[in-house]
């Protein structure tokens, strides 16, 4: 089998509801949030494009047959929910243009919309001039999954290279870039590097959805490695994290995003947007493409709802809404320094 149609079914096969660290984020109430639910404005902004809600399709797939239909599928959910949308790696057609049509069906179905094209941070200039031609894009992700590579039995194993890469494409680039993770999270020394060498957009990408560890492992032949099926940091522990690092960048959540109320805690942990991918997919292959529309509008309905509730307007002032933390949650933040009760008292 193709090797992204295997991560197709895996992904398909591993997805269940199951809790994740946003089920230990606990909303402060306050009783008389004085706004009303037609004042609230959902716009957000991402790579200097603007977004009519703070959520967009991220990264997922493409490189067979089988892709692009899905790929297709995902275009028309984004077209009709106005949505951004994001290719999976295109590195398959840089190796065989044959396969470009499985990622360029997204910009037929969708010709005004945002699109992102996805490459691995091991890609160089030229490979990513190439790949811009190939496809021109609205901005560039750059991913990160070493933990992936490594339990990928033909994965790579040299990584020594990747921090000169983005921040030669940083620099050399016109387009502008995000760097994302892919479900493994990252630390503020991580968003420290990334900043170091020019990024201003970053995914932090956590644990708690699709696991590219769980998904790799099962195709090694003794699936020997199962211990590193959760490896990494949460979302939510992740966007804590980018919080503590005191350099203004655009701060992107994905992972484990289940539902509304998820996309709405991250807004309210600080992230400027939210990706997802692995519900959007589950959704799509088991229930179609008209059923993914209407969850994704009733996600915008219940968004308008949650943030009225709190007495905010926008995305942005969520960033004010008190939070407490339990479990793993207030754990870490016990070990690595970060003050709680800033986010308890905060108004």
């Amino acid at each position: 089998m193709n090797r992204k149609d295997e991560h197709v079914s895996l992904a398909k096969a591993f997805h269940k509801p199951r809790s994740n660290d946003f089920d230990a984020v606990r909303i402060i109430h306050h009783s008389l949030p004085a706004v009303s639910v037609d004042d609230v404005d959902l716009k957000a902004q991402l790579l200097n494009h603007s977004m009519s809600s703070p959520f967009y399709i991220n990264a997922m797939t493409g490189g067979s047959e089988k892709t692009k239909e899905i790929n297709r599928q995902l275009a028309i959910v984004a077209r009709e929910t106005d949505l951004l949308i994001a290719t999976g790696s295109i590195s398959a057609a840089l190796k065989d243009p044959a396969l470009l049509d499985s990622y360029t069906v997204i910009r037929e179905e969708y010709p005004q919309g945002k699109i992102l094209i996805n490459l691995g941070a091991g890609v160089d200039l030229e490979k990513a001039q190439q790949a811009l031609k190939l496809f021109p894009a609205d901005g560039l992700q750059l991913h990160l999954n070493a933990p992936q590579e490594l339990v990928m039995p033909e994965g790579d194993r040299d990584f020594s290279h990747w921090l000169q890469n983005i921040e030669k494409l940083t620099t050399e680039l016109e387009i502008p870039i995000l760097v994302k993770e892919v479900g493994f999270g990252m630390s503020r020394e991580t968003i420290r590097q990334l900043l170091s060498v020019g990024v201003k957009t970053i995914d932090i990408s956590g644990v708690g959805g699709t696991s590219f560890t769980q998904i790799e492992n099962a195709r090694r032949s003794k699936r020997e490695l199962a211990y590193l099926t959760d490896w990494g940091q949460s979302t939510v522990i992740s966007l804590l994290e980018a919080n503590e690092v005191d350099e203004t960048f655009t701060t992107v959540a994905s992972g484990g995003i289940r539902n509304a109320f998820d996309i709405f805690k991250a807004l309210c942990l600080g992230a400027d947007a939210v990706g997802i991918a692995g519900t959007i997919l589950n959704e799509l292959l088991t229930h179609g493409t008209e059923h993914t529309i209407s969850l994704i509008n009733q996600w915008k309905e219940e968004l308008r709802l949650l943030i009225a509730m709190t007495g905010k307007t926008t995305v942005t002032e969520l960033r004010t809404v008190p939070l407490i933390f339990s479990g793993d949650v207030k754990n870490w933040c016990e070990s690595r320094g970060i003050d709680q009760q800033h986010y308890a008292f905060r108004n």
